[in-house]
């Protein structure tokens, strides 16, 4: 138990300076403004939509179902609302979890001995850690493994209790329960019942691949073959189930998301998705190079056989494949006792030995000290149960490296990135079991104390060493503009485009503009690029420049509703009202088919309309303006703010002189905001106008009250106090609205007007 909880410790400690950090780049969009984790939404629509709040048949919808992790993330929401804190505790928490399980469950192949202390710290201090645990969103990941960790440590537990315990089978049923929830949590969490597989046939009943078939064949072990096949009808069930709820349909992805994807060469599609999983073990063997994004270019094409990395390929699958050759081939010395095989005076199938009372004897004394002396136990208590060889921890642990990893190489279907370093969180069990493994059997090779020493200290240094990296990475963590300048090595393009929304955020605009002319240096066709700097520049008055980004926006992704709404703004502000007309029609018609972020096309399709019945409005076409709006109001997603549409729509039916409709949308605009000053403004106009004048003082008294710095308010107080024969109060009121806004010609105009109108009537 001393290793669980000193790994467990190591992991805790090594990220508590995650806990200041903010949230990070996907977390905003999973947590920040995922509509699934707000109170007022049902909980239950949680299990219809995917991780990022869009509806999982929808047909932009990413396909990330984890509806267990959507459902902490909630929980998280209900308890601490948006503060990053108390997720971060949460990810830290689950981590030193995970490790103290995984210490465990390495305790069951190489015994308590310093060896297992080995893995579970290199597991704890490794850096590929650090995106799913010190990213909030990675959490999928941690919970993922939590439970691929319990199901496989319960299929154990049928293993050894199959055949002796009626107990065995509730211990096959919380592997399969677990599982489930590990596939709930994320997708790869299903593979654990292939993994468990690999246990249960090459571990547990320690057969080579030449015995698999005679053993299947001959059944003479039925109550393997039953488990194997309990296993693969659960996992059926499982993907059959998952694909049905996703609307029997994979993801679609941009091009930039996995470029190998989308290219049109067969040999680079094929050369370089045999690279991308050498680049993986390289990234778990050697973390040095680490980045919040792998996507676009951050690993090149590999175009043609002469590229050098092709090298790397094939060393990779050639080590691979002698790895498990050695590991499965079958041993010299093989027999056959009542028809199970017997390997070195051993038997294979249920652990029972067939052998004359001096090969017990003699086989018993060199287990004994083999295991002994490769755990690390150096009293004379003999193990209560025997240890698996070598040979049998390199197969699972190269299951545990390959299976649950197989998901993301793009063998079954496109996935949406190029590297994932959180993905890599549960193969890198099976790495840390390798690498442990490893040492271990050197160590027992070597005859030489020098050389023994050398690799434990050698194998301690690593430890160290990616525990000072993991701690180092996670300052990177800490916030997005630090994450991203992180980042900028590795992929430059998405690096600069995100840092100039950060340095926008903070109001240094030149240099979120250079930034953002960075990122275009890189890619010139991002079409979000395009639009934050056309963005930026009308923020700041550009208007011809910003016209010609959002055009370029346009250009390279003609479904950028938000380009369309910005340019048809600047256009209506410049007075080209039929190309403003024109540009909001366009935008109104795109659909949000294989759109990624379906709720922002619909907020900025809504936000289209909205302007163009504004349009409509101020040429006094107030029933085209209402029609528009009505289309509007059907076209509103759930997050979009309506209160400004609600009032236009009053506005509209005031001038058509339909007064209670036009009361009707101004109490909703009040309804869906309380302190929405323009009604305030507008019901006080209709309540003056149908003599109810106490309750329209109130209203313009409340709009005063809401932002006493708004001369536009003082203004529409003078007005009625005007109507209302009060001279002087009007007369103060114009005074202070012109003084407030100084700068606004309207307003000014207006109060001028009013005063000249009251020393007119009072003189």
């Amino acid at each position: 138990m001393i290793a669980e909880l000193v790994s467990s410790a190591l992991g805790l400690a090594l990220y508590l300076n995650t806990l200041s950090a903010d949230f990070c780049y996907d977390d905003s969009r999973a947590i920040k403004t995922n509509q699934d984790l707000l109170p007022e939404t049902p909980w239950t629509h949680i299990f219809y939509n995917d991780f990022w709040g869009t509806l999982l048949t929808h047909s932009g919808s990413h396909k990330s179902y984890r509806p267990f992790c959507t459902l902490s993330f909630r929980l998280n929401h209900a308890i601490g609302g948006l503060n990053p804190w108390s997720y971060h505790l949460v990810n830290v928490l689950l981590h030193a979890a995970v490790t103290g399980l995984f210490t465990s469950f390495s305790k069951i192949l190489l015994g308590d001995g310093y060896w297992t202390f080995m893995a579970g710290l290199m597991f704890a201090s490794h850096p590929i850690h650090t995106e799913a645990v010190a990213g909030i969103v990675g959490r999928a990941d941690v919970g993922a493994s939590l439970f691929f960790l319990l199901s496989l440590l319960c299929y154990i537990k049928h293993c050894s209790t199959r055949g002796y315990s009626a107990r065995t089978w509730g211990w096959f049923l919380g592997t399969g329960l677990c599982a489930g929830c590990s596939m709930l949590w994320k997708e790869q969490g299903v593979t654990v019942l292939a993994v468990s597989a690999v246990y249960d046939v090459f571990v547990f009943h320690r057969l080579k691949m030449k015995q698999i078939l005679p053993t299947i064949y001959k059944g003479k072990n039925l109550s393997l073959f039953l488990s194997i096949c309990l296993l693969t009808f659960w996992g059926t069930s499982l993907l059959g189930a998952r694909l049905y709820w996703m609307g029997n349909k994979p993801p679609s992805f941009s091009n930039s998301d996995n470029p190998a994807a989308d290219s049109d060469s067969f040999l680079a599609r094929t050369l370089t998705f045999f690279y991308l999983p050498s680049k993986n073990l390289w990234l778990l063997l050697c973390p040095d190079t680490l980045s919040f994004d792998w996507s676009m270019d951050a690993v090149p094409l590999v175009k043609t056989i002469c590229d050098w990395r092709n090298l790397h390929t094939v060393a990779f699958y050639i080590g691979l494949l002698l790895l498990a050759y050695y590991s499965l081939k079958s041993p010299t010395t093989e027999r056959e006792c009542d028809g199970k095989f017997v390997t070195n005076g051993k038997q294979n199938a249920n652990g029972h030995s067939c052998h004359s009372d001096a090969e017990y004897r003699n086989s018993e004394i060199k287990s004994s000290f083999a295991s002994k002396v490769e755990n690390g136990i150096k009293n004379n208590v003999s193990q209560r149960t025997q240890l698996p060889s070598t040979e049998n921890i390199v197969v699972l642990s190269l299951s545990l490296l390959i299976i649950p990893f197989v998901p993301a190489t793009n063998l079954f279907f496109y996935v949406g990135f190029v590297i994932a370093e959180r993905v890599l969180y549960i193969p890198s069990m099976g790495f840390c079991l390798l690498i442990t493994v490893g040492a271990r059997a050197l160590y027992v090779k070597v005859q030489k104390r020098f050389l023994k020493s050398l690799i434990f200290y050698a194998t301690a240094t690593l430890i160290v060493f990616y525990g000072l990296k993991t701690a180092i990475r996670n300052g990177d963590w800490q916030n997005e503009e630090m994450l991203y300048r992180s980042g900028i090595k590795v992929n430059p393009a998405k690096a600069w485009g995100n840092l100039g929304n950060v340095l926008k955020s903070q109001s240094k605009v030149s240099e979120a503009e250079s930034a953002y002319r960075n990122a275009l240096y890189y890619r010139s066709n991002m079409a979000d690029m395009l639009y934050n700097l056309g963005l930026l520049l009308q923020e700041n008055s550009r208007f011809a420049e910003a016209l010609h980004y959002y055009k370029l926006a346009i250009g390279s992704r003609p479904t950028l509703a938000s380009a369309y709404l910005n340019t048809g703004i600047i256009l209506m502000n410049q007075g080209k009202t039929e190309e403003a007309r024109r540009t909001f029609l366009k935008c109104s018609e795109i659909p949000d088919e294989n759109l990624k972020d379906p709720h922002a096309h619909k907020s900025s399709v809504t936000s289209c309309l909205y302007n163009l019945g504004k349009l409509y409005h101020e040429q006094g076409h107030y029933e085209d303006a209402l029609s528009v709006y009505k289309e509007a109001i059907q076209k509103m997603p759930r997050q979009f703010a309506p209160q400004s549409l609600y009032n236009m729509m009053g506005e509209a039916y005031m001038r058509l002189s339909k007064l209670p409709e036009a009361e009707h949308w101004y109490m909703e605009s009040l309804k869906s905001k309380t302190d929405h000053i323009p009604a305030h403004l507008t019901y006080g106009k209709l309540l003056a106008l149908t003599g109810r004048k106490s309750e329209a003082e109130k209203f313009f008294l409340k709009a005063i009250e809401l932002d006493p710095t708004k001369g536009n308010c003082y203004m529409h107080y003078g007005q009625f106090l005007l109507e209302e024969a009060r001279l002087i109060e009007a007369a103060e009121m114009a005074k202070k609205a012109a003084e407030l806004d100084s700068t606004e010609f309207d307003v000014v105009f207006n109060a001028a007007h009013m005063l000249r109108y009251v020393f007119a009537t009072v003189c």
